[in-house]
């Protein structure tokens, strides 16, 4: 185990395992994944929502043994909560569902996702990969950057990030 793993340098603890990191949009799901030390988060696929997206996701979690699903908040700029973080919301409990239902206790969590889609096509188009067609990288591109963020603050923190759905809060 890495010593930021276990606290030993004195840093707060991180939780170790895979997480799956989630941009939940209204055609289709990126969906990015982090290695067990939690250091880098990288892209796995997009799926297209609809009839099947949220047993393709529960695959995805029991093929990568992940230990928690980040889901990407669409928050306002001021912060607040609008129809699309309802929407995402929903989406985020009928996951976690569906997880139960398969006898997968795997922790759901809310995090801010406020400018990574922005941040995503930034970066895509920096390295001359952003093309109308490829709307699927960008959605695997923002839920890199929703899983990065929040793995990056949980280790700044040594606290799980976001809410975790189902939690008061």
């Amino acid at each position: 185990m890495s010593d930021v793993a276990s606290g030993i340098d004195g840093g707060p603890r991180f939780r170790p395992g895979v997480r799956l990191g989630v941009d939940v949009g209204d055609v289709r799901i990126g969906v990015a994944r982090c290695d067990t030390d939690g250091l880098i988060a990288t892209p796995v696929e997009t799926v297209l929502r609809g009839q099947g997206d949220l047993d393709r996701l529960a695959d995805l979690a029991a093929e990568l043994d992940a230990v928690e699903i980040v889901v990407g908040l669409p928050r306002s700029l001021s912060g607040g909560l609008g129809p699309a973080a309802d929407k995402v919301i929903l989406y985020a409990v009928a996951l976690r569902d569906t997880l139960c239902s398969r006898g997968r206790e795997v922790p759901v969590r809310l995090v801010d996702e406020r400018l990574t889609t922005v941040s995503a096509e930034r970066v895509l188009r920096e390295r001359g990969r952003l093309r109308r067609r490829q709307r699927a990288v960008v959605d695997q591109a923002a839920a890199v950057v929703i899983l990065q963020h929040a793995i990056d603050a949980e280790r700044s923190t040594g606290r799980p990030p976001g809410q975790e759905v189902g939690q008061p809060s």
